[in-house]
């Protein structure tokens, strides 16, 4: 009797089948483009240096002037936690595009297989080659997400809309309360931290630098303190995955919500953009022991999700309205963007880790750094039509879409 129903249960994946080219969403991809494009520009620096470097200003271990100074500004203001939200939201549509809805058992069951095998995936990406690895959160996130695909629209946004804009405020005023404090319960909060000194970073960085097992002993250890503290991003991440899927329902992914909404949220992003840039920029120009914005700066990078959606709202607009050939050059790196995200891991370890790789690590500020990643998006840019033109997915896609069907699926177009 279980053999029967475990046959019943499993036949029909066999006859699911993957998306046909022809039948994917123009504007999800080309979303999903320009989110794994940005999301290098902010990872770059965890690869050239340990990621415990980002921690504070103390344990910064290069100097921000200069052309380093400019470009961590740039990643700073424009990309840092803008693309992680973007295909965090995404990732919450694509929830409900393979599941379907609740009551799809078929579906429901490939949706599990599938998050398995991205779990399994993540696993091997974060001790193989990237601490900061997210796609294991993706696929437990993905688990809590998948009971909520068949919400409302509305729900789903007022939901998730509502719990970001509740973690947007909190981070938003947050350093406006510490730069409220009165100076003597400050100290007294700075003198009882205990943080990562930078000859702790250098001494990392030799230890990722000697070769055999070392640097993934290394990475290993990294990965086991990010995955410590993912734990605590799930009230984050699931949220954006609501917001995500409910404006994919609601059609504002699409492009079907009114032009004037779409320009109010770009107008508030670039809003918010100015007001982080040029705070930005004078804490960069005052030095790390100084904060001449009062903690607005720190405020300003609060309403992230804000620009996201600002950025999105500006790219459907250029799609609907006569621009779409510029973004169209974006869509065949979406559809490949599994591949293209761990090819980015790859290709940067290689260059500043593996040994088998240039060794660069502890070499590279954050303005040197944009040369490697602007040579990576342009090398993307044009292997992913060039695939796409005899394929009809990514290698990556296809081996994820494998183990998931429990059968193979056609890889060449036609």
């Amino acid at each position: 009797m279980a053999a029967a129903q475990e046959t019943r249960a499993s036949a029909p994946i066999v006859r699911l089948a993957p998306v046909a080219p022809a039948d994917r969403i123009f504007n999800l991809d080309m979303l999903r483009g320009w989110a794994i494009l940005g999301i290098l520009a902010v990872n770059a620096i965890t690869f050239a240096w340990p990621i415990a470097a980002g921690m504070s200003e103390a344990s910064r271990p290069y100097a921000l002037t200069g052309a380093d100074a400019w470009g961590h500004w740039v990643t700073d203001v424009f990309f840092e936690d803008k693309f992680r939200t973007l295909f965090t939201m995404l990732f919450g549509v694509s929830i409900y595009l393979v599941g379907g809805e609740r009551f799809d058992e078929a579906r429901g069951l490939l949706l599990r297989s599938r998050l398995f095998w991205l779990a399994v995936f993540g696993l091997v990406h974060g001790l193989a080659l990237w601490c900061g690895d997210i796609l294991l959160h993706y696929a437990y996130c993905g688990l809590i997400m998948m009971v909520m695909r068949s919400m409302k629209a509305g729900k789903l946004i007022w939901i998730g809309g509502g719990v970001t804009l509740m973690w947007m405020l909190l981070a938003t005023a947050g350093p406006l309360a510490m730069n409220a404090a009165p100076v003597d319960i400050m100290a007294e909060v700075e003198a009882g931290q205990v943080g990562v000194t930078v000859k702790d970073i250098l001494a990392t960085v030799d230890a990722y630098r000697a070769g055999g097992l070392s640097p993934w002993i290394e990475n290993a250890k990294a990965w086991l303190m990010v995955q410590g503290f993912s734990l605590f991003l799930i009230p984050v991440t699931v949220p954006l995955m609501m917001l995500g899927l409910g404006l994919f329902k609601s059609g504002f992914l699409a492009g079907r919500s009114p032009v004037w909404v779409y320009l109010l949220l770009v107008a508030a992003a670039a809003a918010n953009l100015w007001i982080f840039a040029t705070n930005a920029w004078a804490e960069v120009l005052a030095g790390p022991d100084a904060d001449p914005t009062g903690g607005l700066a720190a405020a300003a990078a609060g309403l992230a999700p804000l620009v996201t959606i600002g950025y999105a709202s500006l790219l459907i607009l250029m799609t609907r309205f006569g621009l779409k050939a510029a973004t169209s050059v974006l869509a065949p790196v979406g559809r490949m963007a599994f591949t293209n995200y761990l090819t980015q891991s790859l290709i940067m370890a290689s260059l500043f880790y593996l040994p088998w790789g240039p060794g660069w690590m502890g070499n590279m500020g954050p303005g040197q750094l944009w040369g490697v990643v602007g040579a990576i998006w342009i090398a993307q840019l044009i292997w992913s039509p060039l695939w796409l033109s005899v394929f009809s997915m990514g290698p990556l896609e296809w081996l994820w879409r494998c183990l998931t069907y429990g059968r193979m699926v056609p890889l060449r177009r036609g």
